[in-house]
């Protein structure tokens, strides 16, 4: 039963060439290429106004060196929003479940705005190690608990991004084996377990969403202190 269970989080193959890349290649190909036409459609007006909005949103509280970030951290923001969606449809993967995938976008990205932070202001930079005013005894304590709190930093986005996901798609999972037991059996009261099903589907694909967005934030309040 358990690995019924996270089955469903291990990498699907074909003739041993693992299919990941097709998965994260997919996002891209969905979304629509600017046209050459002077009035868009629908589809490019709305995805126009949204990667706007969010950039907006995003950068406003970050000064003019921050916003060079703005290309990548809206395409990220993209491509986990996708990949966490699609991630919900039957018979598909989510990449998004392997904290390798996870970690793999979290530590680069994280290590990138704190060496941008110790080249343009080092002072600052170092000064959260140790705030002004600070007792003598507890200096040494301190380092090790600002020390630890920035490493843990790409660890806490990357596990944070896994284990909303992969509990989500264990509920889904849980849920909707119970439904199709009882539909057969008891179907007046398999109609509890269905409403449920449909109610979770709708929260997860709001947690799909909001975990691409938090994902971007931090990332942008990380860069925030350092630039």
């Amino acid at each position: 039963m358990t690995l019924s269970l996270f089955n469903q989080f291990s990498s699907p193959t074909y003739l041993g060439i693992p299919l990941i890349l097709i998965a994260l290649s997919l996002p891209w190909i969905l979304f629509p290429a600017p046209s050459a036409r002077w009035l868009n459609n629908r589809t490019l007006t709305l995805q126009g106004w949204f990667i706007a909005r969010f950039t907006n949103q995003l950068f406003l509280p970050l000064n003019s060196g921050g916003h060079k970030w703005a290309p990548l951290f809206t395409s990220l923001m993209i491509f986990l929003l996708v990949l966490n969606v699609l991630g919900l449809m039957p018979y598909t993967f989510t990449p998004t479940t392997q904290l390798s995938l996870n970690m793999g976008l979290a530590v680069p990205l994280w290590l990138a705005t704190v060496i941008i932070g110790m080249r343009t202001q080092p002072t600052h930079a170092f000064g959260h190690f140790l705030p002004e005013g600070t007792p003598t005894l507890l200096i040494p304590v301190l380092i090790i608990i600002e020390t630890i709190s920035l490493f843990i930093r790409p660890l806490a986005l990357g596990v944070r991004l896994t284990a909303n996901l992969t509990a989500g798609h264990l509920l889904i999972h849980l849920i909707s084996s119970a439904t199709l037991t009882l539909i057969p059996l008891m179907p007046v009261i398999a109609i509890l377990p269905t409403l449920l099903l449909l109610m979770l589907t709708l929260l997860e694909v709001a947690v799909a969403i909001i975990q691409a967005y938090v994902f971007v934030l931090l990332l942008s309040l990380y860069l925030q202190e350092n630039v």
